[in-house]
């Protein structure tokens, strides 16, 4: 048998022929496996040229004596020029003589006109154009919801497993979303059209990433969007073989911008971290109801004030109800009790609504405000701190800086909007100083002339910035985890502990803070309160510890000690914490710490909100 000598032009064959059988084996093997493609690589920019009228109206500048023309100028708007305008067209110099010109007329000395001094103003001619600009187009937009169950804040629970619902909206006319696509971890899921219902599947206790977008047939597609959802079965039905009557429950929560529901925390969604399963603790609930704030606390400090003003009779007590210091003593608190009550309530439905608006706890603020002033806005030693919340020059700062759409909003009303553009920190330090002073005098309730000697307007004005404050200080948290962790700080932190972190940075600073989380991150530690209160510098850092337990407390809650830390034992620091579920918790109406017989002292000025 003769053998064929292989050219090289049959090796070339035989390579392709080998190539294509791998090709086409690996379109085999991956034929059930969906590819997840996004227009985006072929996006067309989303700009329009439309054609615009507009009218041109030339203006001369004239001399009265000889009608001489000095200056041609040409605006788009009806009426006369505006001095900026005549300005920028003709200089400064005549501008300003053209201001400086009096009216023409006519008198014993002055019988003409070309005896007047100064410039004139005449309309030379009105010219119609047309003209294309170039503007940019809404761009698709994807959001997010929970079907099959309607879950209810703060307990976001479901009867039935929930399902995502996507639904995609494209702004412009003649087009339509041709598709919805995304991934649930790691599994990838399409539908056609603008909307999408996808079963989501039970997670762990740190939840389960998504990524979702839309195609438009205007040939695009939507940003790349993301959400944290978390599904927690809750209850024997979901062990295989154990047979059981209970109802099956789902525990539900999404942490996504695109997220159509009613969000109960901003500062979860700061910090990327879940509330714990069936809702948040007491000290960090928000109830619907004014009436669920409602609080008989005995604050000896206010019922002094309210004495001292007058608005109670105590003369039938002891020392007038006061003692030495100010503060009520126990007849003159038991006399004031009426007042006492109605007076510590007054701003309850207020705090309500800014924690509608904001996300930030409506009882946590109460609790502040129970601490740092009780609810006596009046009181400040130090001009520096106002309101309820005794907003000091440090926390001005904080909500100037960490919260940029306060800043747009305040900013304009001190100083010029040029200035403003800059940013707060790119300020100079006398323009900083000017507003973290102004943000102070305007929460503060002192008021000589008012009633009492507080304006109640201001007291109930404070409310809304001091929120504004609590989600600056949020921010800042979060940015001190992230550059210490690299890590989003619910990654890496409980959201009631991050809370706490938000408190201890109010109230001690952000240097207390970041150096303990600093230290707790190289000693090898979790990021955990026990931790972290552990590697606050002693003095005015720790001080912050029974701050915070003061507004956390609850029977659950003990007051920490620093104590000396034991070695650690192979721990990550930056590992997610690990949470069992527990059943969800009771509702407690939170209290301040019970006061002595002989009365609070008032509020210590050096450490805001601190009892020596």
């Amino acid at each position: 048998m003769n053998k064929r000598p292989v050219t090289q032009t049959g090796k070339f064959t035989f390579a392709i022929f080998l190539a294509a059988c791998v090709l086409l084996g690996q379109m085999l093997s991956n034929r059930h496996q969906a590819n997840a493609y996004s227009l985006n690589s072929k996006n067309p920019d989303r700009k329009a040229i439309i054609t615009v009228a507009y009218t041109t109206y030339e203006w001369w500048l004239l001399t009265w004596n000889n009608s001489q023309l000095i200056c041609q100028m040409y605006i788009e708007h009806e009426g006369w020029p505006h001095p900026e305008e005549v300005k920028h067209f003709c200089g400064e110099k005549i501008s300003a003589d053209w201001l400086a010109t009096t009216p023409c007329t006519f008198s014993e000395e002055i019988t003409k006109a070309e005896q007047c001094p100064g410039l004139y103003l005449h309309l030379a001619s009105i010219t119609p154009g047309e003209r294309e600009i170039e503007v940019t187009l809404l761009p698709p937009e994807v959001f997010i919801d929970i079907a099959e169950c309607d879950p209810q804040p703060p307990e976001n629970r479901c009867n039935t497993q929930p399902k995502l619902h996507l639904v995609a909206e494209e702004p412009l006319p003649n087009e339509h979303i041709i598709s919805i696509q995304g991934t649930i971890g790691s599994d990838y899921f399409s539908c056609r059209g603008d909307e999408c219902t996808v079963p989501l599947p039970a997670t762990g206790m740190n939840g389960i990433q998504v990524t979702f977008w839309a195609d438009s047939s205007y040939g695009d597609s939507t940003e790349l969007f993301t959400a944290q959802i978390r599904v927690v079965p809750w209850g024997d039905f979901v062990a295989p073989d154990v047979e059981t009557g209970d109802t099956p429950q789902w525990y539900v929560d999404v942490l996504s911008s695109q997220y159509l529901r009613k969000v109960e925390s901003t500062c979860s969604q700061i910090w990327s971290a879940f509330p714990p399963v069936g809702g948040p603790p007491a000290w960090l609930s928000s109830p619907d109801h004014p009436d669920a704030l409602i609080s008989t606390q005995p604050y000896y400090y206010l019922a002094g004030s309210l004495i001292s003003q007058g608005v109670v009779d105590a003369g039938s007590c002891p020392g007038g109800g006061l003692q030495p210091s100010g503060v009520a003593n126990q007849c003159g608190l038991e006399v004031a009790r009426p007042a006492l009550n109605d007076w510590q309530n007054q701003f309850d439905s207020e705090i309500i609504r800014v924690a509608k608006e904001t996300g930030v706890p409506a009882q946590l603020m109460k609790n502040i405000f129970s601490r740092e002033s009780q609810f006596w806005p009046g009181y400040s030693i130090n001009y520096k701190e106002g309101g309820l919340g005794h907003l000091s020059d440090l926390g001005a700062d904080t909500v100037l800086l960490w919260n940029p759409d306060f800043f747009t909003q305040f900013c304009p009303l001190i100083l010029d909007t040029t200035i403003c553009q800059r940013g707060f920190g790119n300020l100079d330090i006398s323009e900083q100083e000017m507003l973290r002073g102004a943000l102070v005098q305007k929460v503060s309730a002192a008021c000589p002339e008012c009633p009492l000697g507080i304006d109640l307007r201001e007291a109930t004005f404070s409310i809304s910035i001091f929120a504004r404050s609590l989600l600056a200080n949020c921010e800042q948290v979060g940015q001190i985890i992230y550059n210490t962790t690299r890590r989003a700080a619910g990654e890496v932190s409980l959201y009631e502990d991050l809370w706490r972190f938000t408190l201890i940075n109010y109230n001690g600073g952000p240097g207390c803070l970041s150096g303990a989380i600093e230290r707790t991150i190289s000693s090898g530690y979790l990021l955990t309160w026990d931790n972290v209160i552990q590697h606050l510098e002693p003095g005015v850092c720790q001080i912050s510890i029974d701050y915070v337990n003061d507004i956390a407390y609850s029977p659950e809650v003990l007051i920490a000690t620093p104590t000396t830390l034991p070695q650690p034992e192979s721990v990550q620091p930056t590992a997610t914490p690990n949470i069992e579920p527990t059943t969800p918790p009771t509702q407690v109406q939170p209290t301040p710490t019970p006061p002595v017989d002989e009365g609070y002292p008032p509020p210590n000025e050096t450490q805001p909100g601190a009892y020596p």
